[in-house]
């Protein structure tokens, strides 16, 4: 009965996912590579942490809004960086100095965000759980840059 539970709120949590990735995903945009690897990352986190039923319930809707969250903040530091890469690139040197500043300062609201997600974690998982979130995103991280590297 406990594994048909984990696998009751991992397909719900998958769906919820792919719900919210196919509204902010516009069609032949890589939605379903997408979902494929969020599908790989959830039941890959899922197992590392060790979520209890209880707990992947009330985690999930907490990492797929700061999934959101981080996203974005790390979409703006490549943003930053490309124009800063571009204006180093084009020798606009007159550009450099407010584009590193701007570069900078994506990465500081990148790590406050970072760090607020870190908290909403802490209030729905136990902190040695919330360790094992950050181990098993980087592992995870590996495990598909390894694959897409080795062609597996």
């Amino acid at each position: 009965m406990n594994r048909f539970l984990k696998f009751i709120i991992c397909t719900a949590a998958v769906s919820l996912f792919a719900v919210s990735m196919e509204a902010s995903c516009p069609e032949g945009d890589g939605k379903d590579w997408r979902e494929r690897i969020m599908s790989e990352k959830i039941a890959f986190l899922t197992g590392a942490i060790g979520l209890t039923p209880e707990e992947a319930q009330a985690f999930w809707p907490v990492y797929n809004q700061t999934w959101d969250e981080r996203g974005k903040a790390q979409f703006a530091v490549m943003k930053a960086y490309r124009e800063l890469e571009e204006a180093v690139d084009g020798n606009r040197t007159k550009d450099i100095p407010a584009l590193l500043d701007k570069y900078l300062d994506a990465i500081k609201v990148r790590n406050k965000t970072d760090e607020a997600c870190a908290d909403k974690f802490r209030k729905v998982l136990p902190v040695e759980k919330v360790a094992k979130l950050y181990i098993g995103e980087e592992r995870f991280r590996r495990q598909q840059i390894h694959k897409l590297h080795h062609g597996k």
